[in-house]
């Protein structure tokens, strides 16, 4: 669904931290930390869960150790390994409902960037970013679990395959903005965040499919 803007209401004064003028000063060195990112691409960080429309949870970490490197958007050592540690859930629900598992970790890397905990602020959960009604379709539940979450929104994408005959835009369209939309405008529908979430998603496929099979 397309994205709205935050109201220019204040945050709540939790130990908020802009990515712009970062400062660890605030936050004890071993409280949990929580890193979310708005619409406009903005990072804030704070040490308890921020309830706040238009902001994402990113990056769950134990403490503050790497968030400056997060921050300053040096984290893809940090990732790598975090963005293989599903591999083995991807290769079997990819196995199971037939599809390319260079797709199903795109669609994790643009939904949640490999994040378990992830809540969108419609209600969106956990790697693939699946709304509990959809997850209902498939009788599942607990949307934090990697494997079920994994499970649920490969088997959601293997129907949307089947519904729309392959065509990988209309797929990732109606995964993004629903069949509904996808339906009505006979077509992708002319939102901008699902035209750049396709255009992302096939650009990571493409990508992931560049990696030796070995390593998905």
């Amino acid at each position: 669904m397309k994205k709205t803007r935050p109201q220019n209401k204040k945050l709540p004064t939790f130990s908020l931290v802009l990515a712009a003028a970062f400062s660890l000063l605030p936050l004890a060195a071993d409280a949990k930390i929580y890193i979310y990112v708005n619409a406009d691409g903005n990072r804030i960080v704070s040490d308890r869960l921020l309830e706040h429309k238009g902001y994402r949870l990113q990056h769950s970490r134990a403490n503050i150790s790497d968030v400056g490197n997060i921050l300053a958007g040096r984290e893809e050592e940090i990732a790598s390994k975090r963005r293989q540690f599903y591999d083995g859930y991807i290769q079997d629900a990819s196995k199971k409902f037939n599809l390319d598992p260079a797709l199903v970790k795109a669609v994790i890397h643009v939904e949640s960037d490999f994040n378990p905990v992830a809540v969108s602020h419609k209600g969106a959960r956990g790697l693939m970013q699946l709304m509990p009604e959809t997850a209902a379709r498939y009788s599942e539940q607990d949307l934090f679990s990697p494997v079920a979450n994994i499970t649920a929104g490969s088997r959601h994408l293997s129907y949307l395959m089947q519904r729309y005959d392959q065509n990988m835009p209309l797929v990732l369209a109606a995964y993004n903005a629903g069949e509904e939309s996808v339906d009505r405008y006979r077509g992708i529908p002319p939102f901008q965040e699902t035209r750049q979430y396709v255009k992302k998603v096939m650009k990571y496929q493409e990508r992931y499919s560049a990696v030796k099979a070995t390593k998905l």
